[in-house]
């Protein structure tokens, strides 16, 4: 869900620690995204049309290696400045965080970055202090927008009013009123979201639930209108009084939903985890999914070339295998061969068939196709050539066959590759990977150079016996890993028969305990094609044990002996032993 009005109220409420403390550093980690650097603290304003929000967050984004020119703006603007306020007009998505700043002469001034959350309008916008807008992440023109556009120079102006009564606003007898005049078979959260402003279907729903014990209830099936009433009066006290508690909805472990209130209304069809504060919360439920977007947006064309490539081999492989199944039947074209030659003296020139005994099968009668136009001479010829050309066909196509399935068994690994790469790095050297392996075209020189060459890391975790435990981001890395880094004795893991990351405890010449036995082999599974199985097989060896074949792909290793372990993978595991 988006955040409504009431939980970025108790965002704003959390966010008032922040008054009076500097702005060191404006980020810019996605197109929708700026993070400011406030000592320890990172305030996130996020203008996307999908998760717009404003929260502290833990989570560190990396930052593409040029700033966008709106990040350029703002750093010129707010580097230094000071929050001097953090407010929202009531019930709006609409949040001013106001800043004491300075221009280039250091004269003092202000400066308000005005964040609109308000879905697919979303927008984050730069004020002078004049109320002037120097410039927004989204410019809106009179092309967009014939009433209100957003561009530099303009003053700004906020967005209309819905023009409903503020549920805050509402008495009882005001209620009563629009209660009795409502259509008798209107829902119930239905008429809420009609007549009141600031309710989100959610809190809507909510409400009815708490009115009636259902959401689906209707006007003329509640017994009293004040049960409707007390709960949304309810829901009015706790704004007022900022009571919040941020709940997070699950439902099969992964997030449904959230509320800045207890949601009751999904019964035990969500699992409902409390959370300290909103922005903790917020943290939980959109990481995940941002990671995912952003994994999708920049490993766009990868996934695309790496999909066509192997899509094309399957269809290549298919091809093989069925002219390699015609190679198997090569031998009746040498025995017509042979039938024709025995039969010369009673074949005539033009004759389209040949009847024979086939002395290969107890002189069965058999017929042979002839072309009329060739000479019996001829024909026994091309049967034979025929022949020939089959049984050489078999041992190429079985090199070519093997090389596809190869090639197939690569790019699989790839897309595992993709799908678990999270940062610009790893896209980088997943696209090197590709061109190096001829499933992309070669870079100019110019744009080799243009592209940021940044040695990549392995993903490192620590097991709760203290052993280190590393994770290659790449097919590339894994090999570097495994052949080169790693010590004879640390123990590698990787699923059994599923495409996956290597993963290597570093043993440091002890021997590891079961339980870093076992959480090894879960990082071995999460990070793997088997993330939402259960009972992974996991199979670990000794490093010495693990060998690369001549001539293999990047990431192909062969290994003669192993433990296997089974395991579920569990992402709290994989963030609690994170380094």
């Amino acid at each position: 869900m988006a955040l409504d009005a009431i939980a970025l109220q108790a965002v704003v409420a959390e966010l008032q620690e922040l008054l009076g403390l500097r702005i060191d550093k404006v980020q810019q980690p996605a197109r929708d995204q700026i993070v400011l650097l406030l000592r320890s603290r990172r305030l996130l304003l996020n203008a996307g049309a999908g998760a717009p929000r404003l929260q502290l967050t833990a989570v560190s984004r990396e930052n593409p290696a040029e700033p966008p020119m709106f990040c350029m703006l703002l750093r010129k603007h707010l580097a230094g400045a000071r929050i001097a306020a953090i407010t929202q007009p009531p019930l709006e998505r609409l949040v001013r965080i106001e800043l004491d700043a300075s221009d280039e002469l250091g004269r003092a001034g202000r400066r308000t970055l005005v964040l609109e959350a308000m879905g697919r309008r979303s927008n984050l916008i730069l004020l002078d202090e004049d109320g002037r807008i120097i410039d927004s992440l989204r410019r809106v023109d009179a092309d967009l927008s014939a009433t209100r556009q957003v561009l530099p120079g303009l003053f700004y102006q906020p967005p209309a009013s819905a023009g409903r009564l503020p549920f805050l606003d509402e008495t009882p007898e005001g209620f009563q009123e629009k209660f009795r005049s409502a259509p008798e078979e209107q829902k119930l959260d239905a008429f809420l979201l009609d007549c009141y402003f600031g309710i989100s279907p959610l809190m809507a729903r909510e409400l009815a639930f708490q009115a009636a014990g259902d959401v689906d209830t209707r006007i003329f099936q509640l017994h009293s209108p004040d049960l409707l009433w007390n709960a949304l009066d309810g829901l009015s006290q706790r704004v007022r009084e900022n009571r919040f508690a941020p709940v997070c909805l699950l439902r099969d472990g992964k997030p449904l939903d959230f509320a800045c209130i207890p949601v009751r209304q999904y019964g035990g069809a969500a699992e409902s985890v409390g959370y300290a504060s909103m922005s903790e919360l917020l943290d939980a439920f959109y990481d995940a999914k941002e990671r995912q977007e952003r994994a999708r947006q920049r490993g766009a064309d990868l996934l695309k070339a790496a999909s066509n490539s192997r899509d094309r081999l399957r269809r290549k492989l298919a091809a093989q295998e069925k002219e390699y199944a015609e190679t198997q039947n090569r031998d009746r074209f040498r025995v017509f061969g042979d039938l024709i030659t025995a039969n010369l003296y009673r074949m005539e020139r033009g004759a389209a068939r040949l009847t024979c005994e086939n002395y290969y099968e107890d002189n069965a009668l058999t017929d042979i196709p002839l072309d009329p136009l060739l000479s019996p001479q001829q024909n026994a010829a091309k049967y034979y050539k025929r022949y020939t050309k089959l049984k050489t066909a078999e041992k190429y196509l079985r090199q070519q066959m093997d090389l596809a399935r190869h090639d197939l068994d690569y790019l699989e690994s790839v897309l595992s590759e993709i799908a678990n790469a999270e940062t610009e790095q790893d896209f980088l050297d997943i696209r090197e990977e590709l061109r190096e392996a001829g499933f992309l075209k070669k870079q100019s020189r110019k744009q080799n150079k243009k592209e940021a060459r940044k040695k990549s890391r392995p993903r490192e975790f620590r097991t709760s016996g203290g052993f280190r435990v590393l994770v290659g981001r790449s097919n590339r890395q894994n090999d570097q890993l495994t052949l080169r880094d790693a010590e004879r004795q640390d123990l590698w893991f990787h699923t059994q028969k599923i495409h996956g990351s290597h993963v290597i405890l570093c043993t440091g010449g002890k021997t590891p305990d079961d339980t870093s036995l076992e959480e090894a082999a879960m990082l071995a599974a999460w990070f793997s094609q088997a993330r939402d199985s259960s009972g992974v097989p996991v199979d670990y060896t000794p490093v010495r044990n693990v060998r690369k074949p001549s001539g293999a792909r990047p990431g192909m290793v062969v290994y003669n002996t192993c433990r296997t372990l089974f395991v579920t993978p569990d992402q709290s595991l994989v963030k609690a032993r994170s380094v």
